[in-house]
């Protein structure tokens, strides 16, 4: 378990910060930005869930943003290192399940629909919207870095999760916005 009972080390004023296994890299290395973008992520899910207020999605993105700490753990952890705390098949597989649980009471696209309509589900596609740059900076690392496959996946599927609960927030999509193409010609 963590315990901090120092929130300033000054050890990153340098510009580096620490992984798991106590080596040091730069703030701006791609892993890092990796690390970042899933953090910006959470915090996003967290906006979301204030959004919805009590209910099962919130217990869902409650879940959510406890994988993601989980993530940032397997990103700050050299793939080298066993044992370590890292994202699971199984942590895929409930992303999945809730994808087609939801999915199966929405109508299928007929267009591409545009980030908005209720306040909760505009916000559930922000928070999409950020876990796909995570996911594209993930990729972005893995060219710099061995990353585990699971990582990447994970991200892949929570974008595809928050782009379904934003429709089922949107009134199982009757309340979906959709994108007209070529309308303010």
């Amino acid at each position: 378990m963590v315990k901090l009972n120092k929130i300033y080390t000054r050890t990153g004023d340098d510009g580096t910060t620490g992984l798991v296994d106590g080596s040091r890299l730069s703030k701006a290395d791609p892993r890092m930005a990796a690390i970042g973008d899933v953090d910006e992520a959470n915090s996003a899910i967290g906006v979301a869930r204030a959004a919805l207020g009590p209910g099962t999605f919130s217990e869902m993105l409650a879940r959510i943003q406890n994988d993601l700490f989980d993530l940032g753990a397997d990103l700050a952890t050299p793939i080298e290192i066993e044992g370590a705390l890292r994202i699971v098949p199984g942590q895929i597989e409930w992303l999945e399940a809730r994808i087609d649980h939801l999915n199966a009471a929405l109508d299928p696209l007929t267009s591409f629909i545009l980030p908005a309509g209720e306040p909760a589900a505009a916000a559930l596609h922000l928070a999409r919207a950020i876990v796909r740059r995570a996911e594209r900076t993930a990729v972005a690392a893995a060219a710099t870095v061995a990353l585990r496959a699971e990582a990447i996946a994970y991200l892949n599927r929570l974008s595809d999760l928050l782009f379904v609960a934003a429709r089922a927030m949107n009134r199982n999509g009757a309340g979906d916005v959709l994108w007209v193409p070529g309308a303010s010609r």
